[in-house]
């Protein structure tokens, strides 16, 4: 239930994003990562957990990223923003990837925890951008610079740690 919640506090940040309104946006940003953070704990807690549920919840995370995302997209395009454009692509595909490599591991029985940028950390970095973004015109901006370069320092961290550990295992 906290999942769908938190997925639906994103929808919500992406709506009022899109129209502008930045700060109440990254507050919905970090309403929905505080329901992302507590429901895998509470399932936990109470022996509730389940795979399908962690899937699910693994899958709301990259569509509650994508959605926020989206919303800065469509601000961004409506302003002819080029660069903001640019950012949230390669940033889109940065992120995607973190989540892709660690899943392609497991997949192949291989830990993938490595990383300096992961969803926690994009939360923050997004959210107190568009926060200041109330108040600092470039804040999104460079929310948006460093979360594009450090996603992809962690795909480059993620591949480089998974290919040392595929030599040491000989494949």
């Amino acid at each position: 239930m906290l999942t769908l919640l938190g997925f639906g506090w994103s929808i919500g940040a992406a709506v009022v994003i899109a129209r502008e309104y930045l700060l109440i946006g990254g507050l919905l940003v970090l309403l929905s990562g505080a329901f992302d953070m507590f429901d895998g704990a509470l399932a936990r807690a109470k022996d509730q957990s389940t795979r399908f549920g962690a899937i699910l919840d693994s899958t709301l995370d990259r569509l509650s990223e994508a959605a926020v995302l989206l919303g800065l997209l469509v601000l961004y395009v409506g302003l002819d923003s080029t660069w903001e454009v640019l950012l949230i692509y390669i940033a889109i595909v940065g992120s995607i990837l973190v989540s892709y490599i660690r899943a392609r591991a497991e997949g192949l029985g291989l830990k993938c925890e490595v990383g300096i940028f992961t969803r926690a950390e994009r939360v923050v970095v997004l959210a107190l951008g568009l926060i200041l973004g109330h108040w600092f015109d470039k804040a999104v901006l460079v929310a948006l610079c460093i979360l594009a370069a450090l996603a992809w320092v962690t795909v480059i961290q993620r591949l480089i740690y998974l290919r040392g550990q595929m030599r040491k295992e000989g494949g």
